[in-house]
């Protein structure tokens, strides 16, 4: 049984209702973990390839004379400086690369155009407040195997008398720098965008280079597809949920069973615990007492025991709980009057059944009975007793 009064009383007032709600979430928690287990855990993420545009431009000359270093025809790729006599004309060969990063693969339905402009410019501290421009490419270039090439041919001694020109106009205000700028537009079928280059150009009366390499690059996502993972739910959530609903099965059986059916019984063990250090347990005569006051509740006998300053007496044959004050017994029962309480609780069902007197017992049955005589005859010394005897006993 449950030890706990109090807890008693809880499942007598609402046991019903716990037991229910533990069935309802036992049965929650076991579909839960069916539906956890019949449905994993779906991910969809995005998958995204990439695209890479590069841009590079190499550059050449053809000798002109005979020299020393070099003779007539020799081509010169790539030099880190050309001389003005023997290589008046440069060639630039723009180049750009259309590519798939993710298939490797190059992109062959692509547009490009080549854009390719040398640029003066006045400067005085550092900013330039003049410039002008020659355009010396300006091409659509074909797209072959995910590239496309254009050629550009400069005098690059009419753009030094350019700049000592304007190197004598600007004299003692500012200087005039000659730069190339090299300008790529493209367009992949999926993407479209610019990518520049630009580099200084020295020249001297000697010999010319450039500064840096016209190279630039540009890289591009777009999404490809959707990927789609399953996974079992975690274990953990799993694990929870069966345990849950079992706990909870068990639960609701526990408290169906063991929840006392009697509320009054309940209230009434509450009340015990309660003042328990006002009750003793004893047997109360019947005939104690000129009076006996019936109360309505326990806690009446015991407000009765504190302002008398006597003890609660509690007889659990008759269910009895009385004080007795001068003659007079306050008691509370749950079975009645005093009267009504005075024998003891029996539960007659399990009490053995009456036999029949009228029925036929069999040889077994008689030889089960004390044969001795039930009364003896009256002149018989163990029989009756004359009554002067007996009520001298008595």
């Amino acid at each position: 049984m449950i030890d706990s009064p109090r807890l008693e009383l809880v499942l007598a007032r609402h046991g019903r209702a716990i037991a229910i709600a533990l069935v309802v979430v036992s049965v929650l928690g076991i579909a839960a973990t069916g539906w956890a287990v019949a449905n994993p855990v779906t991910t969809t993420a995005d998958q995204f390839s990439e695209e890479r545009v590069t841009t590079d431009a190499g550059t050449s000359a053809v000798v002109t004379e005979n020299g020393t270093l070099w003779d007539e025809g020799d081509r010169l790729e790539d030099s880190s400086v050309y001389f003005l006599n023997s290589t008046p004309e440069l060639t630039i060969r723009p180049e750009t690369r259309l590519r798939n990063e993710t298939g490797g693969a190059p992109i062959e339905d692509g547009d490009v155009t080549h854009k390719l402009r040398l640029r003066f410019e006045a400067i005085r501290d550092g900013s330039p407040f003049w410039n002008e421009t020659h355009t010396a490419l300006r091409e659509s270039a074909s797209v072959e195997n995910g590239v496309a090439t254009s050629n550009a041919t400069i005098d690059v001694e009419s753009y030094r008398q350019r700049q000592r020109q304007l190197e004598r106009e600007v004299a003692g205000v500012g200087s005039v720098e000659l730069a190339m700028v090299l300008r790529v537009e493209y367009d992949t079928g999926r993407q479209q965008g610019t990518v520049t280059a630009t580099t200084p150009v020295e020249i001297t009366d000697d010999a010319y280079w450039l500064g840096n390499s016209l190279s630039d690059s540009a890289t591009h996502s777009y999404r490809s597809g959707t990927a789609r993972t399953t996974e079992p739910r975690s274990a953990t959530l799993v694990g929870g949920l069966s345990v849950l609903g079992t706990l909870s099965l068990a639960g609701a059986a526990l408290v169906a069973r063991r929840s006392p059916t009697d509320l009054e019984a309940a209230r009434r063990a509450v009340h015990e615990q309660r003042y328990a250090e006002w009750i003793s347990k004893g047997s109360i005569p019947m005939w104690i007492g000129d009076y006996h006051v019936s109360l309505d509740t326990l806690e009446d006998v015991v407000d009765v025991a504190i302002d008398t300053n006597e003890r609660v007496v509690h007889d659990t044959q008759r269910g009895l709980f009385a004080v007795v004050n001068d003659g007079v017994v306050y008691y509370y029962s749950d079975r009645g009057l005093w009267e009504e309480t005075a024998w003891p609780e029996m539960d007659l069902e399990e009490q053995p059944a009456v036999i029949d007197g009228d029925g036929d017992l069999s040889a077994e049955d008689l030889s089960e009975l004390d044969p001795s005589d039930e009364f003896a005859a009256p002149d018989d010394s163990d029989g009756f007793e004359d009554d002067q005897n007996v009520w001298e006993r008595l």
